[in-house]
């Protein structure tokens, strides 16, 4: 038996109760977009026949999501993070802001205040014995070529095992996260080591939910950023490693060619001497070229609840808990 009630007066004035359309206060935009969604969800319901006891599993995975702060990683998985990018590129394409590196997603595993350097950092702690010594250098430039003296390039990634400090609290404080700012030249060097993909938790809500899809919930090796500079549009972007098995199937869909990079194995003495460096190491260059832009509202990131951002703010507490 297909139950169709959808279209009926009766749902449709409870769609609008439910909503809040018959009383003064509230968000008209909050009103306006909840009757959309709960119009979409009660129409999914009717077309697929949801029952009693699909629903309420839904929900149970929802608290479950909800108690691990897991929606910022499923977010992705589900394509969200690389939907909201594909607006903001069709929004660049409209104001005119074409080239520059490419934009891709940033991930929930931010973490705000890391130790800033001038031109070099070291950023990781020397403690990961399985770690691979990785020299990550690049220039940031506009668009035209020329170099960005002062640009602030904000790097994070995960170390051996894939974990990232802050949310594995086996690392210490700020390991593998370092703020540098470019030289006169707009270039940028860290010593670090090569990060390691992950995966979501086997037995977390969002692995559940790609269970369901038939989907692994993979990341390929990558390396995070933020790049600003007065002038010019912020960049949140990140690089995947070439090589990785899951460079061009990963699960969050980050991937884009532009922005898949080598690391190349260096083990000449000479070079390995001129770093300063005990050994073999791997060398991962990443130029950056930032667009111009007088706008101040896209010199910046975009808000978002992040760890460590805003102490005093409920959502940026609430951004430090995931369970990763």
């Amino acid at each position: 038996m297909t139950v169709k009630i959808f279209d009926t007066p009766e749902v449709q004035d409870f769609l609008t109760t439910v909503a809040g359309f018959d009383q003064d206060g509230g968000s008209e935009r909050a009103k306006q977009i909840m009757h959309r969604l709960l119009s979409d969800l009660f129409r999914l319901m009717d077309d697929y026949d949801v029952s009693a006891e699909e629903f309420w599993s839904a929900v149970s995975v929802l608290n479950a999501l909800g108690n691990g702060t897991q929606f910022g990683l499923l977010a992705p998985g589900l394509g969200f993070d690389h939907y909201l990018d594909m607006r903001m590129d069709a929004a660049d394409r409209e104001r005119g802001l074409l080239g520059g590196t490419p934009r891709t997603i940033e991930g929930p595993l931010y973490v705000a205040g890391a130790p800033e350097a001038e031109g070099f950092a070291r950023m990781d702690d020397g403690k990961d014995q399985d770690g691979e010594t990785m020299w990550l250098t690049g220039q940031v430039r506009d668009v035209d070529g020329h170099p960005v003296a002062g640009a602030k390039v904000e790097i994070w990634h995960a170390n051996s095992k894939g974990g990232y400090s802050f949310f594995d609290p086996t690392q210490s404080e700020y390991n593998l996260r370092r703020s540098i700012f470019t030289d006169a030249e707009g270039r940028y060097t860290a010593r670090s080591i090569i990060p390691s993909g992950y995966g979501c938790p086997p037995d977390s809500p969002t692995q559940q939910v790609l269970d369901l899809l038939g989907r692994h919930g993979q990341r390929p090796a990558h390396i995070h950023y933020f790049i600003s500079a007065p002038g010019h549009k912020h960049l949140t972007t990140q690089i995947n490693l070439a090589g990785d098995p899951y460079t061009f199937d990963d699960f969050a869909f980050a991937t884009r060619e532009e922005l898949v990079v080598p690391a190349n194995r260096i083990e000449d003495p000479a070079e390995i001497a001129r770093r300063e460096l005990d050994g073999p190491f791997s060398e991962v260059v990443f130029d950056i070229e930032l667009a111009k832009t007088d706008a101040p509202e896209l010199q910046v990131r975009h808000a978002r609840p992040r760890a460590k951002e805003d102490e005093q703010d409920r959502h940026s507490q609430l951004a430090g808990t995931a369970k990763v």
